[in-house]
């Protein structure tokens, strides 16, 4: 049967393909795409809240899921946290991305993280060429990873991810199968308190390269598509007003490790002919540390496009007592290389071992599968640091 007509939600499948599809000729754009996206996305209400930065803030029960190098600052024996995502709510109802992250301290330097992300894209049905309706299948894809932490010093952290990706898009219909790929994470994170004129502050820092794996084939074995390597730089800074109120701000920076789909500059309409085949070609058959280290400067617009291949996330977070927070955040993506631009609300709410965050992403003129949706994590903090090991100094603060 072949695959010539879906419905309109599945209409976005040859992004999550990774299948570069880019026009030149009137939007200019140049979108970077690869296998599995979603890895890209933050799964979790509280960096939704602020704009998808993460790398920096407070370690929690996501920690490992953004940069494992924090680890080994968490400030709870036992951390756990579920995440739900509704996804395309405007197209159907049974799409969504699941996640569900977790922490455990050992000892008083290191820590360990499982986390599981599934995202279920929802039944679909096939037709054939005559629009005669065919089989259903549930399009999926998860990734779970398990990650160590270490604190080098009071100040200084470094962690490590290994994960297993798993993309099952068309159920082997035309001669496709699932896709399926190992990759790890490397992290770093630093963090300090910090007492300028009258006023305390925490500055922390944190790095982190993700997802650095085999490419992941769906057809021809000889054609794989690469997955989201990325490299996110962000910083935090808390500022404490009393006793009882702070403030966050959050800013990361992000850009994809993978080649940038080559157009010839001089004319840029003409994307079909075979010398800028050839040239995609010879960039898709590229190895993973030649495409890591040639994303930097393999953009055919140079580096005025490489600039724009940077993504932005910046986000502010008020405390009161640890207890409730207030949070707004905006992500900026150049419009050349996929234009997402969106301002995000969120909330959140800590008592005891139990915590709720919600997130809310605004929407604009910009198509975006999260529009209008709300993302919902809960956590279940066991065992405060002073409890676990009678030591408080070690907790950070931001």
């Amino acid at each position: 049967m072949n695959l010539t007509k879906l419905p309109l939600r599945f209409a976005f499948l040859p992004g999550l393909l990774g299948l570069a599809a880019t026009v030149q000729a009137q939007t200019q754009s140049n979108a970077i795409t690869t296998a599995v996206p979603i890895l890209t996305v933050s799964p979790d209400a509280r960096s939704a809240a602020l704009g998808e930065a993460g790398v920096a803030i407070s370690p929690d029960a996501n920690a490992g899921y953004y940069n494992p190098g924090k680890l080994g600052f968490v400030r709870y024996k036992y951390s756990i946290s579920p995440s739900y995502t509704p996804w395309q709510q405007n197209l159907a109802n049974d799409m969504g991305l699941a996640y569900l992250g977790s922490t455990f301290k050992i000892g008083e330097r290191s820590g360990l993280s499982a986390t599981l992300m599934y995202f279920d894209l929802g039944q679909i049905q096939y037709r054939n060429a005559q629009n005669i309706p065919g089989p259903t299948f549930n399009p999926k894809e998860y990734s779970l990873a398990i990650g160590y932490g270490l604190k080098l010093s009071d100040n200084f952290g470094v962690g490590l991810n290994a994960r297993y990706i798993r993309s099952n898009l068309t159920g082997g219909l035309a001669d496709t199968k699932p896709g399926q790929a190992v990759a790890v994470d490397l992290g770093a994170y630093y963090t300090k308190d910090l007492t300028i004129g009258a006023g305390e502050y925490n500055l922390s820092l944190g790095g982190a390269i993700s997802n650095i794996g085999n490419k992941m084939s769906y057809t021809d074995a000889a054609q794989p598509d690469f997955l989201p390597m990325n490299l996110k730089l962000g910083t935090a800074i808390t500022k404490e007003l009393d006793l009882y109120n702070k403030l966050t701000l959050a800013f990361d920076a992000n850009k994809l490790l993978v080649p940038t789909p080559f157009y010839d500059v001089d004319d840029p309409t003409n994307i079909g002919k075979q010398s800028v085949i050839d040239e995609n070609n010879r960039r898709a058959q590229k190895g993973i540390v030649s495409a890591v280290l040639g994303s930097f400067s393999d953009a055919p617009g140079g580096f005025k496009e490489e600039l724009r291949e940077i993504n932005l996330a910046t986000g502010l977070e008020y405390a009161y007592n640890d207890l409730l927070m207030a949070r707004v955040g905006y992500f900026y993506e150049h419009q050349y290389k996929g234009a997402r631009q969106y301002l995000s609300l969120g909330a959140g709410v800590r008592y005891n071992v139990l915590g709720v965050d919600a997130a809310f992403l605004v929407p604009n003129d910009k198509a975006n599968p999260l529009a209008n949706t709300i993302r919902i994590s809960l956590h279940f903090n066991i065992n405060a640091l002073e409890e676990a090991f009678g030591n408080s100094d070690s907790a950070p603060t931001n």
